[in-house]
C-alpha cells in the first residue's frame, strides 16, 4: 500500500516544481507576462490547498479507496488537458483541475495507511509516503529541463501519464475496500466557498499589482479586498462553529502551534519563491538552457536530504527552537549571497549559495513540524494538521506570486522600455545584463 500511494503521489509533488524552471518557456511561447504565467504555478498550489480541508470527510463519506482512484483519475486527466492547452488562460484553468485531482492523494493515502500499519508500523510507512517530498526539489527542475531541452513543453504534463496509469491499475488490484459511511455528516459547503475564492482573490491582487498600473488600477484593490472580505468572513463563521466549521481555528489559541506555523509559513514564501528566481536569472542572464538551470536549481535540494533526516534527531536531543532557528540563520546566509549578484557572478559561488539554502530548508522544515504538535491536546492534533498543511501550501502560491511581482516591477523600473513580457526579458537580457541582473538581486533582498 506504501508504494503504490508513493508512486501515485510522486508526480503531483514533482509537478510542484517541475514547472519552475518552465516559466520563462511557457510565457515566451503564450506571449504572457510573468505575472500571469506565474499562475501556472500558483494555480496549481492553491488547487493543492484547497483540497485538503475535505480530504477527511470523502474518505468518511466515500472510503479511501474510491477516493484515491477518483483523484488519481482526476489527476491524469488535468495532465492531459494541460498538455493539450491552446493559451496561458486554458493552460492555467487545466492546471486548477490538476491540481484538484493531486491535492487529495497525499492526505487520503496517509489516511489509509495510518488505519492500516497501526502504530508499531507507523514510522516505517511514512518514512516511504515522504520520499517523494524528499526528491521534488532535486528531481523537479532537473527533469524539467531534461523534457524541455529534448522535447516539447507539453510532455511536462503528458509524463504523468504512464507512470499515474501505472499507480491507478495498482491501486485497483491492491488497495482493500473500506465501507462508507452514510453518516459521515455535512461538509462545510459554506466555509469551503468563502476560502477557496477568498484565498486565490488575494493571490490574484497580488499578481495584478505587478500589471501596468498596479495598485492604482482597478484589478489589485478590487482582488485584495474581495480576499480579505472572503477570508475574514470564513474566519469569523469558523471561530464561531468550532468543530462543525470546515477548518477548527481555535487550534491558533495555541502559542506554540501559531508561532511554528507562522515560521513555516514565511519559511516556505522564501523559499518557493527563490526556486522562481533562481531559474528565471539563469535563463535569462546567463543564457543558460532550462537543463542547465535545473540542474543550477538542484543543490538546494541536495543540502536539503543532507540535514532533513539528521533534524529529526537533533530536534528530539535538543528541541525544535534551537534546530530551527539555526536552519532560518543558515537558509538567510545563502539568500543573502545572491542578493550580490551580477550578470557575470561565478556559478559554482551560485550552486554553493543555494545549496546552504538547502541545508537550512533541511533543518527549518522538521524541527518546526515537530513544533507544531508540541502541547497539543490529542483532539487537536487533526485540525491542526490540516491547518499546518494548508498553510505551508498557501505560502508556496504567495511566495511565487509575491516574488514574481517585485522581479516585474524592478525589470519595468530597471529597463525603460520593458514591456514585462518574458520574452522581453530575454531580449533586454542580452541588451543590458547588469539592468536586468540587478532587477534580480533588488528581488533576493
Amino acid at each position: 500500500m506504501a508504494l503504490v500511494v508513493a508512486l501515485g503521489a510522486i508526480m503531483t509533488v514533482l509537478d510542484s516544481t517541475i514547472v519552475n524552471v518552465a516559466v520563462n518557456r511557457l510565457g515566451s511561447e503564450f506571449g504572457s507576462s510573468l505575472s500571469t504565467i506565474q499562475w501556472v504555478v500558483t494555480g496549481y498550489t492553491l488547487a493543492l490547498s484547497m483540497t485538503i480541508p475535505i480530504t477527511g470527510w470523502v474518505v468518511r463519506r466515500f472510503g479511501g479507496r474510491t477516493m484515491w482512484i477518483v483523484s488519481l483519475a482526476l489527476f491524469i486527466a488535468g495532465s492531459v488537458l494541460c498538455g493539450a492547452a491552446w493559451s496561458a488562460a486554458s493552460l492555467i484553468a487545466f492546471r486548477i483541475l490538476q491540481g484538484i485531482g493531486g491535492g487529495l492523494l497525499m492526505p487520503v493515502g496517509q489516511s489509509m495507511l495510518a488505519q492500516a500499519a497501526g502504530p508499531q508500523r507507523m514510522g516505517r510507512v511514512m518514512a516511504v509516503v515522504s520520499v517523494p517530498a524528499m526528491l521534488a526539489p532535486v528531481l523537479g527542475p532537473v527533469l524539467g529541463g531534461v523534457i524541455l531541452d529534448h522535447l516539447a513543453w507539453r510532455w511536462l504534463f503528458y509524463i504523468n501519464v504512464p507512470f499515474c496509469g501505472l499507480a491507478l491499475l495498482l491501486a485497483v488490484w491492491l488497495l482493500p475496500r473500506e465501507e462508507r459511511n452514510e453518516a459521515a455528516g455535512r461538509l462545510d459547503a459554506l466555509g469551503l466557498a468563502l476560502l477557496s475564492p477568498g484565498l486565490a482573490a488575494l493571490v490574484y491582487g497580488l499578481a495584478q499589482a505587478g500589471e501596468p498600473g498596479g495598485l492604482t488600477g482597478p484589478r489589485a484593490p478590487a482582488g485584495l479586498a474581495a480576499g480579505v472580505v472572503l477570508t475574514t468572513a470564513f474566519a469569523l463563521r469558523s471561530l464561531r462553529r468550532g468543530d462543525a466549521a470546515l477548518l477548527d481555528l481555535r487550534v491558533l489559541r495555541h502559542r506554540a502551534f501559531a508561532t511554528a506555523v507562522g515560521a513555516l509559513f514565511f519559511h516556505s514564501m522564501a523559499v518557493f519563491g527563490v526556486l522562481i528566481l533562481v531559474p528565471l536569472y539563469h535563463q535569462l542572464i546567463r543564457h543558460e538552457t532550462v537543463l542547465g538551470s535545473g540542474l543550477l536549481v538542484a543543490p538546494l535540494g541536495v543540502g536539503a536530504m543532507i540535514t532533513m533526516p539528521l533534524a529529526g534527531r537533533l530536534t528530539d536531543r535538543l528541541g525544535s527552537r534551537g534546530v530551527g532557528i539555526a536552519g532560518v540563520v543558515v537558509a538567510l546566509l545563502g539568500i543573502v549571497a545572491y542578493t550580490r549578484i551580477d550578470a557575470a557572478t561565478a556559478l559554482p559561488l551560485l550552486a554553493g549559495a543555494l545549496f546552504v539554502v538547502g541545508l537550512g530548508h533541511g533543518l527549518v522544515v522538521p524541527s518546526f513540524m515537530a513544533a507544531v504538535y508540541q502541547g497539543l491536546p490529542r483532539t487537536a492534533i487533526p485540525a491542526a494538521t490540516t491547518m499546518s498543511n494548508i498553510l505551508v501550501r498557501v505560502a508556496t502560491s504567495i511566495g511565487v506570486a509575491v516574488l514574481a511581482v517585485v522581479l516585474q516591477v524592478l525589470l519595468r523600473a530597471g529597463v525603460p522600455g520593458t514591456d514585462g513580457t518574458l520574452a522581453d526579458a530575454a531580449a533586454r537580457g542580452r541588451q543590458a545584463a547588469g539592468a536586468v541582473a540587478h532587477a534580480f538581486s533588488g528581488s533576493f533582498w
